[in-house]
């Protein structure tokens, strides 16, 4: 079957080819390259609603990509390991898993497009998408919360641990790599909803701070003590938060 769950015992981890991994780490530095110069250039304000709301959610889809493969991508050459090990396996279901990872984000941006009209029309958010300091104050203590709950240790788990999340959810074939990166991008998805919420405090325009909010994904993620950094910044957003409602 095209979308067979295997056990562990069958994982063998190969290194791929030399142009398999220039293409995938070529792949993904040229797309986050052009998915924040598009950031930069984006244009902003349109003559319908209809084409006011596909700019805003294209924003949000591409600084998803900009924001999250970096961070995806030691779970995108781990699935490269595996997958060259195995037979059937072709170096492009990797893009396929890649796909189904920002079909997850790709949802999560629609969501953020259609909430931040009835926002701004209750004046939350300024036409910069960027909020007060009571709202913002408000978001930065419940991103802190979050930080320190079960369910974000639990998903945070998956995103620390790509082998982990292989030897449970492994599928072959092509719809099998879509369904595992899809399945991934729900508990990414899980563990970094919050911290995009923070993009509103200082304002989802300000490039600056979608950097700031990247690399901390990057960090939890990626870093030998990203656990302790997501409990540690956590404490920190609650604080903040709290000074920010008090001014």
């Amino acid at each position: 079957m095209d979308e067979q769950l295997t056990t562990p015992a069958s994982f063998t981890l190969a290194t791929p080819a030399l142009r398999d991994r220039v293409v995938l780490w070529g792949g993904i530095v040229i797309i986050s390259a052009l998915a924040w110069i598009y950031l930069y250039i984006m244009p902003m304000g349109a003559s319908s609603w209809l084409l006011d709301f596909t700019l805003m959610f294209l924003m949000w889809a591409v600084m998803m990509v900009a924001m999250m493969l970096p961070s995806a991508a030691p779970m995108l050459a781990m699935y490269a390991r595996i997958a060259s090990g195995r037979a059937g396996s072709h170096p492009y279901h990797v893009w396929m898993f890649t796909a189904g990872y920002f079909a997850a984000w790709t949802g999560f941006s629609l969501a953020v497009t259609a909430l931040q009209y009835p926002l701004e029309s209750a004046s939350i958010l300024s036409p910069a998408l960027r909020t007060g300091s009571v709202a913002g104050g408000v978001i930065l203590t419940a991103a802190g919360i979050y930080q320190l709950t079960p369910l974000k240790n639990a998903c945070l788990k998956w995103c620390r641990s790509p082998i982990g999340f292989f030897m449970t959810n492994w599928r072959d074939g092509a719809g099998g790599a879509f369904k595992m990166g899809l399945d991934h991008g729900v508990f990414c998805t899980g563990c970094c909803w919050m911290l995009m919420a923070l993009l509103f405090v200082a304002g989802a325009m300000n490039l600056l701070w979608v950097a700031a909010i990247s690399i901390l994904v990057l960090l939890e993620k990626a870093a030998p003590y990203g656990r302790a950094i997501a409990y540690v910044s956590g404490v920190a957003m609650i604080g903040a938060g709290v000074v920010l409602m008090i001014r």
